[in-house]
């Protein structure tokens, strides 16, 4: 027994020994090894260079030591399938850019991973943004995306022209369509001055932007059906621009509505924000400004189109990826990037945060498209987006219904065409179901 004690001592001692001896650094062995070196995230953007993104890339790193941006541009043909397809092979970016209609796109592959909520909570989201961020990007009470800036569709008008004819800025489709008639000038070879650049979709720039403005303004239209009296009213309205004698201000035979207000021979044109830049580089001499769109009696809709920063479902890093999205669309960053872009541009991207709205509302050209934010409404006619799916598939069914309009086709026999067609891309891309969340 007492052998038996002693062996057990020895061995406690030596034990023990040994532990003061090497344990302490055997512990500082494996503490060496347990800090992680700084985590690179990929960022694949679409229209910025490097010199205006790095600012903004460096201030957060400054405030992230441990996170490292690797910022991309990329070119916007084929940016929706490339950037799916790079998801899809474990191969793509942590970041991304998405516009604000592709959700159903991205959601029906599982290729987004939602914000966590120590990161961005909904509350926080829908206190932050204008109400279409949220009818955009949140899905099933999940943030997929968040906006760095609010776009969409407003009024250009040409000064000089609206003051020859004394025309005030029309706040309805009646006033427009009136001020528009009083600006077109015509003689026998057709019309030298257009009043509007309205009623194709041939040679009007973002037509279906407009054509879709239209219908979310007008009263009972069904998306699931718009083969009806509603929508034939719209088409009458649109067309009526260049097929009603009494308001012709434009023709299929005229530039497209671009160049003409670059020339100064349009009066009113409809565009997002970016064209203004394209139009002071085209005509620094054009005296023009830009208004808030016409409404219907009792219902104030705007059109949106705008894109956002979303995260793999496939990135390693889905929470240093957030955590960059939401200093992204922080004020500090929002401000910085609207001073960078304001350097080589007229102005910044316009402000997705509803608190910074006012530093730019009163602003004669960019201030108009966040004055329209709190009513801002989208559809699946956005102009420009290039994604060879939602958008371009609906459009296309759009754009053959209006051009058989102009033809002589009875409308609401072209509207049923449209609306087959439209049941089919709905089904294709948003009816199907999604998943709840995405690959964690």
């Amino acid at each position: 027994m007492k052998k038996i004690i002693i062996i057990v001592l020895s061995i406690s001692i030596i034990l023990g020994f040994l532990f003061w001896k090497f344990g302490p650094s055997i512990t500082l062995f494996k503490a060496k090894e347990t800090p992680k070196g700084p985590v690179t995230i990929t960022y694949w953007g679409l229209w910025e260079d490097d010199s205006m993104i790095k600012p903004v890339i460096d201030a957060f790193q400054n405030q992230n030591p441990n996170i490292i941006v690797n910022y991309q541009k990329q070119s916007s043909v084929n940016y929706r399938t490339r950037v799916q397809a790079q998801i899809k092979a474990g191969t793509g970016p942590d970041v991304f850019r998405i516009h604000n209609s592709w959700l159903p796109m991205f959601l029906q592959d599982d290729y987004l991973s939602p914000a966590p909520t120590d990161v961005l909570t909904t509350t926080d989201y829908k206190n932050l943004f204008y109400p279409v961020a949220g009818d955009s990007f949140i899905k099933n009470n999940q943030i997929y995306a968040a906006p760095y800036a609010v776009d969409g569709l407003a009024l250009f008008y040409n000064e000089e022209l609206l003051t020859n004819v004394g025309g005030v800025l029309p706040k309805n489709w009646e006033e427009f369509r009136d001020m528009a008639v009083k600006m077109t000038v015509s003689d026998v070879g057709g019309i030298k001055t257009a009043g509007a650049a309205i009623g194709t979709a041939s040679n009007v720039d973002h037509w279906s932007d407009i054509l879709g403005l239209l219908l979310l303004q007008q009263p009972d239209v069904d998306f699931n059906n718009v083969s009806s009296s509603k929508v034939v009213e719209i088409l009458t309205f649109y067309t009526g621009f260049v097929t009603n004698p009494a308001r012709k201000t434009w023709d299929v035979n005229l530039p497209n509505s671009t160049q003409m207000f670059a020339e100064g021979r349009l009066g009113f044109y409809f565009a997002p924000s970016w064209r203004a830049h394209e139009l002071r580089v085209a005509n620094p001499n054009l005296k023009f400004k830009v208004t808030i769109v016409p409404q219907l009696a009792g219902k104030v809709v705007n059109w949106a189109s705008f894109w956002g920063e979303a995260v793999s479902s496939r990135s390693p890093n889905k929470q240093e990826a957030w955590k960059f999205i939401r200093f992204l669309s922080s004020p500090e960053a929002e401000k910085l990037m609207y001073t960078e872009a304001s350097k080589v541009r007229l102005f910044g991207e316009p402000y997705s945060l509803v608190s910074l709205s006012s530093e730019i509302a009163e602003d004669p050209i960019v201030g108009a498209f966040v004055t329209q934010g709190p009513n801002y409404k989208f559809w699946y006619l956005a102009s420009n987006t290039l994604d060879n799916g939602l958008n371009d598939e609906m459009i296309k069914y759009w754009e053959d219904g209006i051009n058989k309009t102009l033809a002589g086709t009875d409308i609401m026999t072209a509207l049923q065409t449209v609306n087959s067609g439209v049941k089919q891309v709905l089904d294709k891309f948003v009816n199907p179901p999604t998943p709840v969340s995405s690959v964690q």
